[in-house]
């Protein structure tokens, strides 16, 4: 069978569940991890054929997508910041948007008078380590740490340093748990979980029924506990010079914010991601 034919018999299995748009980005996805081919490759040959092997492949993998299961997941990978990362069901799929707090940091870092000095990183619930080792792959006077509270999350984070060669010290931790960080730091961010019980309804079910509860959800009556608790550390084991970053719920920007200013913190910055959602927050002591 010509590879390119595929593609219609993708559209119609998958166009109850998918849109077009998506079942375009999945046939583009396995096109390149099962024949290393990208889109303008397939145009031009596109008498291009799979054998056997490579229809069971795509056979498999639709199966998989029928069940509304990631397409990350299936594959065990996907790409963050240019790079490549092992992804599982212990981790969170990385996002758009913590690619755009990634870059926040990457640029003001780059703007920085002190390039010649040493700049220690901690990230709080690391999950795949796309946060830690993406600064730690842009940010060459870095030295990364991060935590996380799961020990497969950690196994896979620590493969995810290795791939894209770069060092991160990971700690296995629950970070509720600590009271104090032992070391100071000039950067402290956070992807932590923020969602609302009362936001399950707007999550799709892929994300629901496949991505790590413990890594998205909180409690209604307290979404911001883990804000406070990162932010209470902060204030003991960030540099006087250093930043906090946080990425935050979209419908607590507010709220977030004067957490933080009620903790003393200055320069509190609220930042839009590129759908016009509050999504980051920076400050400092």
């Amino acid at each position: 069978m010509q590879i390119k034919n595929y593609k219609d018999i993708l559209k119609k299995e998958l166009q109850s569940i998918y849109d077009e748009q998506e079942v375009d980005s999945f046939f583009n996805i396995i096109l390149e991890k099962l024949h290393g081919l990208k889109r303008i490759d397939l145009a031009l040959s596109p008498e291009k054929v799979m054998d056997g092997t490579h229809l069971r492949q795509w056979k498999n993998i639709v199966s998989e997508l029928k069940k509304q299961k990631p397409i990350q997941y299936i594959l065990g990978e996907t790409e963050f910041y240019g790079l490549p990362f092992l992804v599982n069901e212990s981790t969170l799929i990385p996002r758009p948007e913590t690619e755009e707090l990634v870059e926040w940091i990457i640029k003001e870092e780059a703007g920085s008078k002190k390039q010649e000095e040493r700049l220690i990183i901690l990230d709080i619930g690391t999950g795949s380590g796309c946060i830690a080792v993406s600064l730690a792959k842009n940010i060459s006077r870095s030295e990364v740490f991060a935590i996380d509270i799961s020990e497969k999350a950690l196994a896979t984070a620590k493969k995810n340093a290795e791939a894209n060669n770069v060092r991160v010290d990971f700690i296995l931790n629950d970070i509720l748990k600590v009271g104090d960080l032992k070391q100071q730091f000039d950067i402290i961010v956070s992807n932590p979980p923020y969602v609302r019980i009362l936001e399950k309804a707007e999550i799709k079910p892929n994300v629901l029924q496949y991505e790590p509860h413990l890594a998205l959800f909180v409690e209604d009556t307290d979404a911001l506990l883990f804000y406070r608790k990162i932010a209470q550390l902060a204030r003991k084991n960030l540099d006087p010079n250093g930043k906090l970053y946080f990425e935050i719920n979209q419908y607590l920007g507010k709220e977030t914010v004067q957490l933080l200013e009620d903790l003393d913190f200055r320069n509190v910055s609220l930042k839009k991601d590129i759908y016009g959602n509050d999504r980051m927050i920076s400050c400092s002591l």
